[in-house]
């Protein structure tokens, strides 16, 4: 993980998440059929191509279901690195009961975050060389937003804003609520004057409007080839440009050539499918060896 992701709160979330997964109790079928001296060496071992991320947060689950000192860690890859089927990512020695407490909250991390970040990777391959960047958007998960924007980065994207109050987007309704385009960032910029202002527009027209206001990022919602063309030629570099809505990844490239700087993307984080990754024991030692 980087320094934008608050550590102290992905350790609070992955206490939580392992206390879902016990619900006050004990991992029954592991504690029935494990000795409790015995030792495992277990494999975290990726079962498609992909892109990696979030290994440190599986090795923080590990360590949080075992004692720190009572497990061993060795990794093979880090975040961001493209993996193909069969390659470990991370090697654990460590107590077998831990290691299967562990397991699916370690996985059910891993591997979602893993998934966004192989998404993004396609996406920004599918664009390589036409000088737009990849983005994601708010349509995250629920308390997850920082992990998976974390994501979106080790598979070679950029993030849009975080939350609500760190940028400003005008979109359909607060520029009906305000008046109009002009007037929505007027008001905006008024209350913010620091603050980086992008508006929402479903016209060529007002497109033009906000860039004439003083908008330096317009998002053009919902717009086919032909618009954003049109657009990106009458705007020319006044302000960039982000594609936005009902993009798809076949159409990606497209919608790139035509000039645009941004393309916002929220299915990097709301429809990424997950990287099959499992864990696997290598081995079994005599607990003597613990």
């Amino acid at each position: 993980m980087d320094d934008t992701v608050d550590r102290q709160w992905v350790a609070d979330l992955v206490r939580a998440t392992i206390e879902e997964d016990l619900a006050g109790g004990v991992d029954v079928t592991t504690t029935a059929t494990i000795d409790p001296g015995q030792v495992s060496v277990a494999e975290l071992v990726a079962r498609a191509d992909g892109v990696v991320a979030g290994l440190e947060i599986a090795e923080l689950v590990i360590r949080l279901v075992a004692a720190p000192d009572e497990v061993e860690l060795e990794y093979s890859v880090t975040d961001g690195a493209t993996v193909r089927e069969g390659d470990v990512l991370l090697t654990v020695r460590g107590k077998t009961r831990q290691l299967l407490t562990a397991e699916r909250t370690t996985l059910n991390l891993l591997c979602h975050l893993s998934g966004v970040a192989t998404l993004t990777r396609r996406w920004v391959d599918a664009v390589e060389g036409t000088g737009a960047v990849i983005r994601d958007t708010r349509k995250t998960m629920p308390l997850l937003r920082s992990l998976e924007k974390y994501a979106v980065r080790c598979g070679g994207g950029r993030n849009h804003r975080m939350g609500l109050s760190d940028a400003a987007l005008i979109k359909d309704n607060h520029v009906l609520a305000a008046g109009g385009v002009a007037e929505a960032f007027r008001l905006v910029r008024k209350a913010y004057p620091d603050l980086s202002v992008e508006v929402e527009v479903d016209s060529v027209d007002d497109a033009l409007i906000a860039v004439e206001s003083g908008a330096e990022l317009v998002l053009l919602d919902n717009m086919d080839i032909p618009q954003l063309r049109e657009a990106v030629g009458k705007v020319a570099g006044r302000a960039k440009l982000e594609a936005s809505g009902g993009l798809t990844l076949d159409q990606a490239r497209a919608v790139a050539e035509t000039g645009v700087d941004y393309l916002a993307v929220g299915a990097l984080t709301h429809s990424a499918p997950v990287l099959d990754i499992a864990l696997d024991l290598r081995a079994e030692l005599d607990s003597r060896d613990a």
